[in-house]
């Protein structure tokens, strides 16, 4: 992942606080060019390159690489809402259930997890391989919607050229279990057990909640989550591992609006 990035600020600015924590001597040095997510997996797959990649998970990528099993974004990158053309926002304001909402198309990567799971629960999801594709399909109409986590909407709607056409629709969400995790190759297990160690420190003495909440707290007010109505998504392929059964690990919505209607089969 590049410096340059801005989605690449906070999980750089946690990895160094976890290896803070460990009082480790450690130089963290970014790519110096931004990589499709594909491409950063298989270089790390491969002992290439980079050797710390963050990512969503699934079963495929615990498969081939090891995951350090700490969410970095206490499961928010689940919590999704959409970027839409503005022509588009009054049909969003007469959409009343899931079923409504399977009628439309979202947008997403191609090599992402969550098109699977957005496949899985009844959405014909059109694809892109990168960012600036994906923008463009719902500029020109090749899709309706694209879900986007709270943590990642603002910004990107900020910094693209499109943004003069596009909003970000403010009464609905879907949301699904998802966790975004650092990967390391899988035979670099003392590096993993070192970031391990680290978070499980800085979660401890309140240090990631800190950090977590300076970043996010401003997306999170934005989203205005006791407002919108959520449908909740399945995501079965969420690994059994995932630290569910970890509350502190997790991102409660003290207010939640959720309707968990599940899509027809």
């Amino acid at each position: 992942m590049s410096e340059n990035d801005k989605g690449s600020e906070y999980p750089l600015k946690l990895l160094a606080l976890a290896l803070d924590q460990t009082g480790v001597n450690y130089r963290l040095i970014a790519s110096d060019r931004i990589m499709p997510q594909s491409k950063a997996l298989k270089r790390l797959m491969d002992n290439r390159e980079v050797n710390v990649v963050w990512s969503m998970t699934d079963e495929q990528r615990e498969e081939v690489l090891l995951p350090v099993r700490i969410p970095i974004y206490k499961g928010l990158i689940g919590w999704r809402i959409f970027l839409i053309r503005k022509d588009m926002d009054s049909r969003f304001k007469y959409i009343q259930s899931l079923e409504h909402l399977l009628k439309l198309n979202p947008i997403q990567g191609s090599d992402w997890p969550d098109t699977r799971i957005m496949q899985a629960n009844g959405f014909d999801v059109l694809t892109a391989s990168d960012h600036d594709a994906l923008f463009g399909m719902l500029v020109s109409a090749q899709g309706d919607f694209f879900p986007r986590s709270i943590v990642e909407i603002w910004d990107e709607l900020e910094n693209n050229n499109s943004r003069n056409n596009l909003e970000i629709e403010n009464k609905l969400g879907v949301r699904y279990p998802a966790a975004m995790y650092y990967f390391v190759n899988k035979k670099s297990v003392p590096l993993a057990n070192l970031i391990q160690t680290g978070l499980e420190m800085a979660i401890k003495n309140g240090k990631f909640d800190e950090l977590f909440l300076q970043v996010h707290q401003p997306y999170i007010d934005a989203s205005d989550l006791k407002n919108r109505t959520f449908y909740q998504l399945q995501n079965s392929y969420l690994p059994i591992k995932t630290p569910l059964h970890r509350k502190e690990l997790w991102f409660e919505n003290k207010q939640p609006i959720v309707n968990t209607e599940e899509p027809e089969s």
